[in-house]
Formats: structure tokens, sequence, C-alpha cells
């Protein structure tokens, strides 16, 4: 069984909901860059940048602009990627809209109308989180539920990508046995990638990355001096400006070490998932297997690439890619062991 069905099996919005998942992996993509660039508050405003649709790039707007905002000069590194990503957002807003009406004109049993509503709903909060990001000064709880919340919108385009595919594993009984037993661990397995995510958002909103600049110990000790009161206090105050964080050494590196923890911990565990993925008898667990295996090696090498290289921009967005990429495998994997069905005279897909 292929990862997609046939074209005449699919049901409608099938190619907008896998375009506007293309779409979200851009806007995901250039948002990381935006924040590892240093250029979340590349514009000190919102919507526009500097009161401009687009940027200030004359040099009489640019002295406007200082003069309006003289403690946030204009950097024009800066202005651009932060107001590209804003109107790429935008862009998965309209993707959204036309999915919605979609869903609406070919409503009927079986088609999902629920969940491109709710999409479009959470990317409209997003929105307004993306607002906060900039309002709030990168106020670190917003920073890590903005990221969260792209990664949210993008699984959740896939899911609906996925239902609209309309695919679904047939097996004998005594296999779909089997696979629901393995039902709550590929559950479990999904919510530890979201737990990883979380906290390797939570280790660049608070300017963490650093914090351990060597491998595999951190700061010359393999168990260093650590604040975790400081680094996990998620009741800290707004403001006034979190730009290059405001933690002292201590809390940073105690986040930066719960994120290598969280790495071997969720490596671990999806190796362990591969393994029963692989004693499944069943033709569409075999490649989910290894895509899940492939993609935990890269993200592993790109973890510790970003350590080992001192964490060039590249690197660090494309170890953010594939941890988005690996959240789509588990997404894909639970989406395969739930509804997969009891297939008839003994054939399986």
């Amino acid at each position: 069984m292929g990862l997609f069905n046939r074209p005449e099996s699919r049901r409608p919005g099938f190619k907008l909901a896998f375009l506007a998942c293309l779409a979200a992996i851009i806007v995901l993509g250039m948002g990381v860059f935006t924040r590892l660039a240093d250029a979340g508050l590349g514009c000190p405003d919102w919507p526009g940048c500097y009161g401009h649709a687009l940027w200030p790039s004359e040099d009489h707007e640019v002295e406007r602009a200082n003069a309006a905002y003289p403690h946030m000069p204009v950097e024009h590194d800066k202005t651009w990627p932060e107001m590209v990503h804003r109107y790429l957002a935008a862009s998965l807003g309209l993707f959204t809209i036309a999915i919605l009406a979609m869903a609406w004109r070919n409503r009927g049993p079986g088609l999902p109308l629920k969940l491109p509503a709710f999409i479009l709903g959470f990317i409209i909060l997003q929105g307004m989180f993306g607002m906060w990001t900039v309002t709030l000064k990168l106020w670190p709880q917003v920073v890590t539920a903005h990221l969260l919340g792209g990664f949210t919108t993008l699984s959740m385009l896939w899911l609906l990508t996925l239902r609209l595919n309309n695919q679904r594993a047939t097996l004998p009984t005594i296999e779909i046995s089997r696979l629901q037993a393995l039902r709550p661990l590929a559950l479990v397995g999904l919510l530890i990638v979201i737990g990883q995510i979380a906290l390797g958002g939570w280790t660049t909103s608070n300017y963490a990355d650093i914090a351990c600049p060597d491998f595999p110990t951190c700061q010359g000790e393999w168990l260093p001096s650590m604040n975790f009161a400081d680094g996990f206090n998620i009741f800290q105050h707004i403001g006034p400006n979190y730009l290059g964080g405001t933690l002292d050494n201590d809390a940073r590196v105690a986040i930066h070490y719960s994120h290598r923890v969280g790495a071997i911990v969720t490596a671990l565990y999806l190796l362990f998932l591969f393994v029963k993925l692989r004693g499944l008898n069943a033709t569409a667990a075999k490649p989910l297997s290894v895509a899940l295996l492939l993609v935990l090696i890269v993200q592993i090498g790109l973890g510790i690439s970003n350590v080992v290289f001192s964490f060039p921009i590249s690197v660090a967005v494309a170890h953010n890619l594939v941890g988005a990429l690996l959240l789509l495998v588990m997404v894909t994997i639970n989406y395969f062991l739930y509804t997969a069905s009891v297939s008839r005279g003994g054939e399986q897909t």
C-alpha cells in the first residue's frame, strides 16, 4: 500500500489540503529562520512594519521610522524576514478558507467539515499569537506557544490530507488484534515527540541554544550546575523585552540539558516503537517503520551538528523542519493504526 490513494478514489479537497501542508512547512521554516536570525522584533509594530505595508527601504522612510522608534532602529536584515513570514502565514489562512469552502460545498457523510473549520479557527488564533509575539516583545511563553501552534497547524493539515486521501489499511482479524495493542504505544510516542518539540521551543525562546557549546558534555561536565526553578518558571513576568533572553547561565543550562535528555528519551522510545512496527505482518507498517527510523537518525544527526558546528542557522532550521517531519510520521503511524480495519477474504494492504 502506497502513501497516497489512486486519484479517482480521493475525496474532494485532497490536492488543496496537500498544497496547504506544503505551504505550512514553508511558513514554519520561515518562522524558525526569523526567530533564529533574531528578527522576531525586526518590525516593532503589528501588522505593519514601522507603519509600512512591507518595510521602510528609502532613506527618508528609514529616518522617519527611526524617529518613531528610537530604541528599535531599522535593521534591514531583520525587517524583511519578519514581514515575509507574516505574509506567508496570511497566505496559509487563505488556503484554509478555500479548504473550508470546498468542504462546505461537498459536505456529506464521511467528508470532514469540523476539522477544516477547526483548522481555520486555529490559524486565526495563531495570527493572534503572532501579534502577541511582537507586542509582548518575545515573551518566551508566547513564542513557545506560537511555535507549537505552527507544528499543530501543520499536523492538523496533514491529518486532513490523510482523511481526504481516503485510504485505510485492511488486515486479517489476527493482525488487527496485534495492531490494536500497539495503538496506545504509538499515541504515547506521539505525545513524547510533542513534548520534545515543546522543550526545543522553550530552549530557543529562552536563548538557551548555546548554553552547552560542547558535546557530549555540557560546559566540560557531564552534570553541570543547573537552575531548574528559574529555567522552567512559566509564570515569569511580561517584558519589558526578551530579545537575547533574560535568564542567567545556570537556568539556560538547565533548559538545554533537559532538551538533550529529552532527545535521548525520545530516541529510545521511538526505536522501541520501530521494533514493534516491524513485528506487524502488515505491508503498510514496514515503510512507516523505515520512515520513522530514517527521520529519527537524521534528526539526531542534526541535533548533534547544531552543537558541533556552533549552531549555524541552516542546520538549526533543518533541525526544526526535520522535527516537523518526525511529527508528521508519528501522526501517519497513529492514523494507520487507528483506522485499519478487518480485511475480507484474508487479503491485506
